[in-house]
């Protein structure tokens, strides 16, 4: 096959960098990833990782039934629907979200955690262009 039906192939497909475990040239990255191992792909490090990791879920599960048994089916529901509305109002998609309604649905707006601190957006190594980042996230391209 020549390189021009090989290129006629290949112009259709977009490279999808989360599905792959490699990093960018096809190498495991090391450095974001950490060292690659069978033991901890299968278990956690930890046991109390798992309800670490699951510890907001599992708090909203627990608010929601004390909830339902003080106030009846409706109140969880109308909690939930704000929750999922809070999440859907974004700013454009080169620009980092605050989720303010979210945090003073959930009364974490005045807690100071680490991401207050250390994962200010303005300071991201990240930054693409903002048209283009548009038109992805309107799926025009």
């Amino acid at each position: 096959m020549n390189s021009r039906g090989v290129q006629d192939l290949l112009k259709d497909s977009v490279p999808v960098a989360g599905l792959c475990p490699q990093g960018e040239y096809g190498v495991h990255d090391t450095l974001r990833s950490g060292f690659t191992s069978v033991k901890n792909d299968i278990l956690p490090s930890h046991p109390l990782e798992l309800a670490e990791k699951n510890f907001e879920l599992n708090q909203d599960k627990m608010n929601f039934s004390t909830l339902r048994n003080i106030q009846g089916l409706h109140a969880p529901l109308k909690l939930q629907m704000e929750y999922r509305a809070a999440r859907q109002i974004q700013r454009l998609p080169f620009l980092q979200s605050s989720n303010l309604a979210l945090d003073t649905l959930r009364g974490t707006d005045e807690n100071i955690g680490f991401e207050d601190i250390l994962n200010d957006p303005t300071q991201s190594e990240m930054m693409g262009e903002p048209h283009m980042m548009v038109e992805c996230k309107l799926g025009l391209f």
